[in-house]
C-alpha cells in the first residue's frame, strides 16, 4: 500500500505545473558603446540603472518551456542559439529569447560600417551569452508547484502612442503571474509578467546613457509592490509606436524622471489589470516550434548579415538571398503567444491575435531573432511616412510570409484551456 502511495505521489507532482525564476545583471564594468538602431554606436559617458536577463521557466509533466527577455535592442539568433547549447534540460525549441528594446544598451549586433569594420565588445557578448544560460539554468533549478493568473486590459494612462499615425497601437496589456502555491511564499508572485508594444526610447542613443529605460523603473515598482521578479516582453511596436513622452510645448521629455513616469505607470497598470483575475490551478502548458525563412531584398540588411561578425553565425543560404528563424507558440493556462522575429507593426499584430484560440493574446516581438521592421506588402514602400521602415526591413514579402506562417502554427496547435 505504501508502494502505492509513493506511486501515486509521486504520479501527481510530475503533473504539477511549477515555475521557476531568476535573473542576471549585465551592465557592463566599463562604459562600451550602445545602439538605438542601424547606423554606427554611440560611445556613452555614462550609466543610469542596472541592464538585467530576466528567465522565467514553465513545467507540467514533460513539458518545460523558458522565456528570456534581454535588456538590449536586439539579440540575433546566433548569440541566443550559443546560450541554448549550455541550457540543461530544455529543448532548444523551447527556449524563447527576447529583448526589451531599450535603445540606450551595448550594440548586440556589431553592426559594421562602410569599411566592414564594428565597435562592438564582442567579449562583453560572450559574457553575456553566458549569463542568460546561467539566469535559465538557475530558474530550472528554482521549479515549484504554482498557479497562474492571467489578464489581458487596456492600459490607461500617456504611456505610448504611434509617431507615424497617433492612434494606430494597441493599448492592450497582456499580464502572466505565476505564484507560488507552496512553502514560506505560499501565495506570493514568482514572476510578473508584462507584454506591451512599445519602443524604450525615452533616453536613447542622444543622451549618450546605458540604460534599462523605462523598463528599470518598470521592474523596481512590480518587484517592490508585490515581490518576485518582474519582466517586461515587447510586442508588435513597429512603425512607430513608442513612449508617449511628448510634452505641451511640442518638445519631448528625455531624461531618467520620464522613464520613472512611463515605467511607474506601466507597472501600476499592469497591476491594476492582473489584480481580480481568476487563479489557474495547476494549468496546462503547449510548446510549438518552426523554423520559416524569410527573403532578404534589403541591400543594407544583406551587407550587415554578410559582414557582421555575430551575423555570420545566422540561418541563411549561400548567396544571403534567404534567412531562416524560429516562431513559437505557446499556450500557458487561457494565453496563447506567439512570438515575433523583428518589430511587426501593429496591423500585423492587430491581424495576428485576431486569429489567435484566445481571448488573452500574447505577441512577443524581437524574439528568437530581430531582423528590423516588418509590414505588410501594400505597406512596403507605398509612400513617404513609411520610407525608414521599409529601408530596415528585410523586404516586401516579410510581413505577410509571417503571417501566413504563424496562421498555419495556430491552426495546428491546440487551444488553450486552463484548469
Amino acid at each position: 500500500m505504501f508502494v502505492i502511495l509513493l506511486f501515486f505521489f509521486a504520479q501527481v507532482q510530475s503533473q504539477t505545473f511549477k515555475a521557476g525564476a531568476a535573473l542576471r545583471k549585465i551592465t557592463p564594468e566599463k562604459l562600451i558603446p550602445i545602439s538605438g538602431g542601424m547606423g554606427t554606436p554611440e560611445m556613452p559617458t555614462g550609466i543610469k540603472g542596472d541592464l538585467f536577463v530576466h528567465a522565467l521557466v514553465l513545467e507540467k509533466g514533460e513539458i518545460r518551456i523558458a522565456i528570456v527577455s534581454i535588456d538590449n535592442l536586439g539579440w540575433p539568433a546566433a548569440l541566443g542559439n550559443r546560450s541554448r547549447e549550455l541550457i540543461k534540460g530544455i529543448p532548444p525549441g523551447n527556449i524563447l529569447i527576447g529583448v526589451t528594446h531599450t535603445h540606450s544598451a551595448p550594440d548586440a549586433y556589431a553592426f559594421p560600417d562602410e569599411n566592414g569594420k564594428t565597435g562592438a565588445d564582442l567579449k562583453y557578448l560572450d559574457w553575456c551569452v553566458k549569463q542568460v544560460a546561467d539566469a535559465v539554468n538557475e530558474a530550472v533549478s528554482k521549479l515549484e508547484p504554482a498557479s497562474l493568473k492571467i489578464a489581458v486590459g487596456e492600459a490607461k494612462g500617456k504611456i505610448a502612442y504611434n509617431y507615424y499615425a497617433p492612434r494606430l497601437y494597441d493599448p492592450r496589456m497582456g499580464v502572466i503571474q505565476a505564484i507560488a502555491t507552496t512553502g514560506k511564499n505560499a501565495g506570493k508572485p514568482i514572476a510578473t509578467l508584462v507584454n506591451y508594444a512599445t519602443h524604450p526610447e525615452i533616453m536613447g542613443t542622444g543622451r549618450k546613457t546605458i540604460s534599462p529605460d523605462l523598463c528599470g523603473p518598470l521592474y523596481e515598482r512590480i518587484e517592490s509592490k508585490v515581490g518576485g521578479m518582474a519582466m517586461f516582453m515587447n510586442s508588435a511596436q513597429g512603425g512607430m509606436v513608442t513612449a508617449d513622452n511628448r510634452l505641451e510645448d511640442g518638445k519631448e521629455a528625455n531624461d531618467w524622471n520620464e522613464c520613472i513616469r512611463i515605467g511607474n505607470l506601466m507597472a501600476d497598470e499592469a497591476l491594476r489589470i492582473i489584480e481580480p483575475a481568476e487563479i489557474e490551478k495547476n494549468p496546462d502548458i503547449y510548446c510549438t516550434s518552426k523554423m520559416i525563412q524569410f527573403p532578404i531584398e534589403n541591400e543594407i540588411m544583406r551587407y550587415v548579415l554578410m559582414n557582421s561578425p555575430i551575423a555570420k553565425g545566422t540561418k541563411h543560404n549561400d548567396d544571403f538571398s534567404k534567412i531562416s528563424t524560429q516562431v513559437n507558440l505557446l499556450n500557458i493556462g487561457k494565453a496563447q503567444v506567439l512570438t515575433i522575429p523583428g518589430e511587426a507593426l501593429p496591423n500585423i499584430g492587430f491581424y495576428v491575435k485576431r486569429h489567435m484560440k484566445t481571448d488573452e493574446p500574447f505577441l512577443f516581438g524581437l524574439t528568437n531573432d530581430a531582423f528590423g521592421y516588418m509590414l505588410s506588402k501594400e505597406d512596403f514602400n507605398s509612400f513617404e511616412r513609411y520610407n525608414y521602415v521599409s529601408h530596415t526591413s528585410l523586404g516586401e514579402m516579410t510581413g505577410e510570409i509571417y503571417e501566413t506562417e504563424a496562421l498555419k502554427l495556430i491552426d495546428s496547435s491546440p487551444a488553450p484551456a486552463a484548469n
